[in-house]
């Protein structure tokens, strides 16, 4: 779900470049990329329980997987991650143990299917109360539940993940649609395939051609 919302994020944004774009090439490349974005949001797949990173052998017995998948979603008083983990109901509940602070939680399933399960969260955006969280498990799934302590919308989960948006926003936030526009094509270049980057180097070289006196320069 958070990849997929800055996939949802990008394609706005790349929309919203196109109501600046007025060269022709440039279009095209916005419009390709618009579609290949559309496309990546349609084709995403739903986290997978297999999708998890084995660990070395702990000292709880067994094999420790760290838990990399997870959905997450909020109310006006709780912020809930629900992480896959199948058969997770047939534990015996003190198997499944979250301890919570103020600013992070750590999630341990012990012996689900001869396997232990972890999963911490460090650097929450925002303090929860400690007494009001919880966690619920649920058919093939565990539920964390924290309690807010402010009735506020969360943006992001972490600390982290705010300042890496906020890193990438001022990058390509700008008051200038020319240099945004020339900013999320600079992105496009440094992501894109080798189809792309052919795309963006003959817009370049024909927009070069036919620049005069007051255009802006492209500089990728």
């Amino acid at each position: 779900p958070l990849f997929l919302n800055q996939l949802q994020k990008d394609l706005e944004e790349v929309k919203e470049l196109l109501t600046n774009a007025t060269r022709k090439r440039v279009r095209d490349v916005l419009l390709a990329e618009k579609q290949k974005l559309e496309l990546e949001i349609k084709n995403q797949p739903l986290p997978k329980p297999k999708d998890v990173a084995e660990e070395e052998k702990s000292s709880l017995g067994g094999y420790t997987v760290k838990i990399n998948n997870y959905g997450w979603d909020q109310s006006d008083k709780f912020v809930k991650i629900y992480i896959s983990l199948s058969g997770v109901q047939k534990l015996p509940a003190e198997n499944v143990q979250v301890n919570f602070t103020e600013r992070s939680f750590d999630l341990l399933v012990k012996n689900l299917n001869g396997k232990n399960y972890t999963m911490t969260f460090n650097n929450l955006l925002k303090p929860i109360s400690v007494e009001g969280s919880s966690r619920k498990i649920k058919t093939d799934m565990v539920l964390v539940m924290c309690k807010k302590k402010r009735e506020e919308k969360w943006d992001c989960l972490t600390q982290v993940e705010k300042e890496s948006k906020e890193k990438e926003k001022a990058a390509y936030d700008t008051t200038d649609p020319s240099e945004g526009l020339m900013n999320i094509l600079k992105k496009m270049y440094a992501e894109g395939d080798d189809e792309m980057k052919r795309t963006i180097n003959k817009a370049w070289v024909e927009s070069r051609e036919k620049q005069y006196k007051g255009d802006i320069p492209m500089d990728i």
